[in-house]
């Protein structure tokens, strides 16, 4: 069936199923949602269910838009008229391509109402589709300028939605019926994920990650079965760590022109952690794989799901993410193949237990077959301790430190593991387990911490209570002081007693080697890992109990200051919950791949899932391909 024949299909149903009184002018795909144009906006917004009923009937995630709009000066006034003061309105911007106003505010709850009964109201008196985001409580200027350049671009992006829509939505030709995986990263190895789920219809690739250890390594992107890349039906993040995300603007310079589907978290944090990547290769004399133009394609072809939500990505395949509890926004991908053919779920990378900033990751899905999963700390000796014992070692290590007059440097990265440990050590201030001192930010965490704030709703319930209904923001402590220039960061250095947490984690490059170039031959002072070191990394060989290490052309440092690991910070899942997600895992998956690990780490954790659960399980290698159906 041509396109047109099924809109008009489409169209046909709706209008017998819309009341009498409401006109259906038009039906259009755009992205993965159907398109209502109608006269009577007001009119569907007095039916509060019926986009719900068109949503399940027609099983299409449904938009409504006005063919007329009101004027946005009238439209501003009737929205502050509707909306109480008390949201906090910062913003109101109408997009005339799409027919929608986008309203930030400090309280979107407000806006939004009792089972979206404002917005109902709001869409009554003005007929524009409204939308509502949150004011950062902390100015992220990642987060504004991706809003702006979305507005720039509103006129390129609604082409490219519609002529992905009919991408996705176009007919299923083939008599076959088949399911691939092909290995092209991330595979007895740590970094460079990379996956590519086939079937005879559709191509979609799941992550697109460096190598940690500055090698340079990518994944094996010039294999025929992911060429052309312009034959790619969608690109999925998992989140936004560079080992999943670093390299997603390359796909944009070598031809790739379709969706990158992720959380809204991910995207923006991805963006983010991509311009600092060029920043630190560039520093660091390394070839540069891409531009920032480059970056601002993925932008401009991001499409955002929230958790839960089900989405067509291509003729055969819907998408849903859920919660994987391992960084902001981070999602296990779990794809629905074909009518009832077939479920695969990638867990990226995840954590099975509860966090300060996280609930544990879900282990429920609707149906699942396979299942891809992470293996970081899949050896049988690698147990965590409690997150209790791992805050009660770095309070130890922040009072000896600072008692002796010295400095605790932390390297962690800026999305996750940062954020973790700065809500313990200002709990530790606050209940006085650790001195009052400054805990200076340093890199990209001070703008990683403000899109955390951007987005709330993606925090643990009992932070979401601590921010909204006690009023405490523990992000917003006075003890935390950004290092946003190079006279301060020498300050620092020459200072008082203080905590440093910066970037990079692994000691690959970034402000964490200044601090160290300075501070290691200092015997007072202490580093302190709270995240993995990959092996080939500054971090691991420090770790390792070097005392003398290179630092390119600088020459080397000198290690005299204590160091000291602290596991239980970690955003993955130790081995024990690892086991104990694929206990609680529902349905059973009859396969599952242990990726993303050491060797020795996912060949141990393959074996012993099928020695206790007898589930065919593999270790994979890179470049392997298995059939799935």
């Amino acid at each position: 069936m041509l396109i047109e024949e099924r809109l008009k299909e489409l169209k046909d149903k709706i209008n017998e199923k819309v009341p009498a009184g409401i006109t259906v002018s038009d039906v259009e795909f755009e992205g993965p949602e159907l398109v209502i144009y109608t006269d009577d906006p007001k009119r569907f917004a007095d039916q509060a269910d019926l986009i719900k009923v068109l949503a399940r009937d027609l099983r299409k995630r449904i938009v409504v838009r006005p063919n007329v709009l009101e004027d946005p000066e009238k439209a501003i006034r009737d929205i502050r008229a509707v909306v109480a003061e008390n949201a906090g309105i910062t913003d109101i911007f109408f997009d005339a391509d799409t027919g929608e106003v986008l309203i930030e505010a400090e309280k979107p709850g407000v806006v939004i109402g009792k089972n979206g009964a404002t917005l109902r109201e709001i869409t009554r008196h003005i007929g524009w589709t409204p939308k509502v985001v949150r004011t950062p409580p902390i100015e992220s200027s990642t987060v504004k300028q991706i809003r702006q350049y979305l507005r720039s671009v509103n006129e390129e992006r609604k082409e490219f939605l519609r002529a992905i829509g009919r991408r996705i939505h176009r007919d299923v030709i083939a008599r076959d019926q088949w399911v691939r995986v092909t290995m092209l990263g991330c595979c007895r190895e740590v970094g460079r994920a990379a996956f590519l789920l086939s079937t005879p219809e559709s191509r979609v690739l799941i992550d697109c990650g460096e190598k940690p250890d500055n090698s340079a390594s990518t994944p094996y992107l010039y294999v025929p079965e992911i060429h052309p890349l312009s034959q790619l039906d969608a690109v999925v993040l998992t989140h936004a760590h560079l080992d999943h995300c670093a390299l997603v603007p390359l796909l944009f310079k070598y031809g790739y022109d379709g969706p990158v589907y992720s959380t809204p978290p991910t995207r923006d944090l991805s963006a983010m952690l991509q311009l600092d990547y060029l920043d630190v290769v560039s520093k660091e004399d390394r070839k540069i794989p891409y531009s920032s133009n480059e970056v601002k394609s993925y932008i401009k072809h991001s499409i955002t799901l929230n958790y839960g939500s089900v989405t067509d990505i291509a003729p055969d395949i819907k998408l849903t993410f859920h919660n994987a509890g391992h960084i902001l926004g981070s999602a296990i991908a779990h794809f629905h193949i074909g009518d009832g053919l077939y479920n695969i779920a990638f867990t990226g990378d995840f954590n099975f237990s509860k966090s300060r900033l996280f609930n544990p990751a879900t282990c429920n899905f609707p149906r699942l077959e396979a299942l891809i999963m992470e293996s970081t700390y899949g050896g049988s000796g690698d147990i965590q301790p409690t997150r209790a014992e791992a805050e009660e070692k770095l309070y130890e290590t922040v009072n000896n430190t600072i008692r002796r007059g010295g400095k605790v440097i932390i390297p962690a990265f800026a999305v996750g593991r940062s954020q973790e440990v700065m809500l313990a050590l200002e709990e530790g201030m606050r209940r006085q387990k650790i001195p009052t001192v400054k805990i200076y930010l340093d890199g990209m965490i001070r703008e990683a911490t403000a899109i955390h704030t951007t987005y709330p709703e993606y925090l643990n319930s009992e932070l979401r209570t601590q921010i909204f209904k006690e009023d405490h923001n523990p992000f917003l402590a006075d003890c935390f002081v950004p290092v946003d220039s190079s006279e301060l960061r020498e300050k620092v250095i020459m200072g008082d007693p203080c905590v440093i947490i910066t970037t990079s984690g692994m000691l690959n490059g970034g402000p964490v080697m200044e601090y160290l170039s300075n501070l290691a031959s200092d015997e007072k002072n202490a580093l302190v890992f709270v995240g993995y070191q990959a092996e080939g990394t500054l971090g691991r060989r420090i770790q390792k109990g070097w005392r003398e290490v290179p630092i390119g052309r600088k020459g080397t440092i000198v290690i005299n200051l204590e160091i000291v690991t602290i596991d239980g910070f970690s955003g993955h899942s130790d081995r024990k919950q690892l086991m104990s997600f694929i206990a609680h895992v529902q349905p059973r998956p009859e396969k599952i791949f242990t990726v993303h690990g050491d060797e020795n780490n996912t060949i141990d954790l393959a074996s012993s899932i099928y020695k206790r659960y007898h589930i065919e399980t593999h270790s994979p290698m890179n470049l392997e391909t298995y059939r799935m159906v």
